[in-house]
């Protein structure tokens, strides 16, 4: 079945509430409220007979038979009634709102969801349709809900090289709207890659993924992304925390962590001085795990993710370039990660690929290890996707066939068996290649930023890009720019 008229009829309702003031991001968030309620709908009928917990008074029915203002104050006293539930249930109706003032636009929108049968379609059909709503919001740049969905064919790239395997437990520190777990799912029940038995399936459905997501809408779409991609149980347990997942260790460990963490400006916390005024301060964690304090989150990511990792553990994260190079604390933690972890692997990408525009980021891959005397990493295989590599969002988007002869030179089946394509006397445009653990450690502030090749927009003026393309990604480098400037005078505004 073809998800792309399904998409488009789902999506094209939205077009009639933006002239209402109504965002992609709330119109999303209405829907899921509204297919959770279909669903639950469809499973208290026979041939399920299930209770998911919604009493009758608030369940889709209920909705189906009010017009009007009766309509919009039931569609508003049952939001906050369920917001209540445990489990599931209440997760994802925590804070909800009702955001279509217009009860006619309401009934319609739910006329619209009541004429699917959500439960028999197949689990790979509705993820789909839900995947590409949630793709449509983060293209929405203006909302920032980019900064919540990571683009799937680095998604799907990562892991094809880490290759989670059944029965194992794969987490997210800050999963937003679900992305890995869905990509390690897809992987894992691949017949190409595993067959699984009954109880890897149930095992893979019920206790194979956490994560933490602290912002309450992108959690609730967190959940029902899993959920329809056949991940947990309407009326099952909740494995998505919203705990800061920074603030403590929580003792769990885990085989694989897969996570883009958040980026952009430092930890920071608001607080009312003794004058009554707003004031801002930088958040540290003060945690006895970590190797080093600091208010930078994206290295706190670095370091609380290697806590969670069992000793056989492997993770691969998104980092932007601060991670690699900068001093102070930095320096600290990428020794102890170089010492206490084989760091074996860093893909290098190019700008132009995520939904926040300007973004110089890399993918850092290494294995956990018990404490030992000699450093586990011997040697940083470096891919060089960035120089000479230009993507747009619109017109040029990065694809999983990009990132093949990546995936090709990781040797993701027995990465110990790896060939450089680079040699000093023959072929220096190589993209990939090796520096060893001692030349890294040599570098100033142990840097890990490494580019050896030859950028040739600097010297080749025949070999740029489309003009259109130029003109887009110079927009995307000065959307950027505003972006910082507003996060400094927003900084300097509560100071």
């Amino acid at each position: 079945m073809n998800t792309a008229p399904i998409i488009s009829k789902v999506w094209s309702f939205c077009t009639t509430l933006r002239d209402d003031g109504v965002s992609y991001g709330d119109y999303l968030e209405q829907l899921t409220y509204l297919i959770f309620l279909k669903m639950a709908d469809e499973y208290a009928k026979p041939p399920h007979n299930r209770d998911v917990g919604i009493p009758a008074e608030f369940n889709w029915q209920s909705l189906k038979s009010k017009r009007g203002s009766d309509l919009e104050g039931h569609y508003i006293t049952l939001l906050r009634e369920l917001g209540t539930k445990a489990g599931m249930l209440g997760q994802i109706f925590t804070k909800a709102q009702n955001k279509i003032q217009d009860p006619a636009k309401l009934f319609r929108l739910i006329d619209m969801v009541d004429d699917t049968e959500w439960v028999t379609m197949g689990a790979n059909i509705k993820g789909d349709i839900y995947e590409g709503l949630l793709e449509k919001n983060a293209e929405d740049t203006k909302s920032g809900a980019g900064q919540y969905f990571t683009p799937r064919a680095l998604i799907r790239a990562m892991v094809e090289c880490v290759r989670p395997e059944p029965g194992t437990l794969i987490a997210d520190p800050a999963c937003g709207t679900g992305g890995f777990f869905l990509a390690a799912y897809d992987f894992i029940t691949n017949p190409a890659n595993f067959n699984l038995d009954r109880n890897q399936k149930a095992f893979l459905k019920h206790e194979a993924f956490h994560g933490n997501e602290i912002v309450a809408n992108t959690r609730r779409l967190c959940l029902m992304n899993m959920f329809l991609h056949n991940i947990g149980e309407i009326d099952g347990g909740v494995s998505i925390s919203p705990n800061d997942s920074l603030v403590a260790d929580s003792g769990e460990r885990f085989d694989y962590v897969l996570a883009n963490p958040p980026f952009g400006k430092k930890s920071s916390m608001s607080f009312t001085n003794e004058e009554g005024e707003q004031e801002t301060d930088d958040l540290t964690y003060n945690r006895q795990d970590f190797w080093a304090t600091t208010s930078n989150k994206q290295l706190n990511f670095v370091q609380h993710i290697r806590t969670m990792l069992k000793t056989t553990g492997r993770a691969a994260v998104v980092v932007p370039d601060n991670v690699l190079f900068e001093g102070g604390a930095g320096e600290t933690i990428r020794k102890k990660l170089l010492d206490n972890t084989d760091l074996h692997t860093i893909l290098r990408l190019p700008t132009g690929v995520f939904y926040a525009q300007g973004v110089k980021a890399n993918v850092i891959f290494f294995d956990n290890h018990e404490a030992s005397p000699n450093p586990w990493t011997k040697q940083v295989w470096y891919y060089d996707y960035r120089t000479n590599i230009h993507h747009t969002l619109k017109k040029n988007p990065m694809r999983f066939e990009n990132l093949s002869d990546f995936i090709n030179c990781y040797n993701p089946q027995n990465r110990h068996q790896r060939k450089a394509t680079w040699d000093e006397n023959d072929a220096p445009e190589g993209r990939w290649r090796s520096y060893s653990y001692e030349e890294i450690s040599a570098r100033d502030k142990t840097s890990l930023d490494i580019f050896w090749l030859k950028d040739e927009s600097l010297t080749d003026l025949d070999n740029l890009p489309e003009p259109d393309e130029l003109a887009e990604e110079i927009i995307e480098n000065l959307e950027a720019g505003l972006n910082s400037f507003r996060e400094v005078l927003a900084g300097l505004s509560t100071q």
